[in-house]
């Protein structure tokens, strides 16, 4: 049981550091390589986040969190980003 959820872990760091250490648009301008955090808690649960270099703003990547910039927003300078089913479990899970 703790195996395959440190490999669910793991494979899911592995998929966000090939999406977000390649250069993407933030909501404010810049073409940035997002810095990835592991582990960051709100009141609602943990989460891993990404946050801009430059503006410093934090977007959850997991779910939809009112703590966080809703990943979303970076689909619109960033379409490729999430597939139709991310998007769709991103909102579903949301809290």
């Amino acid at each position: 049981m703790i195996t395959n959820k440190l490999y669910s872990i793991f494979n899911r760091l592995v998929n966000l550091i090939d999406k977000f250490q390649k250069t993407l648009q933030c909501i404010c301008n810049n073409k940035v390589s997002f810095e990835i955090i592991d582990n960051v808690e709100c009141d609602w649960g943990d989460h891993i986040v990404i946050q801009c270099p430059i503006c410093e703003e934090l977007f959850s990547t997991d779910k939809k969190c009112p703590a966080f910039q809703d990943i979303l927003k970076l689909l619109k300078n960033n379409p490729q980003l999430y597939s139709k089913n991310e998007q769709s479990n991103y909102l579903s899970n949301s809290h």
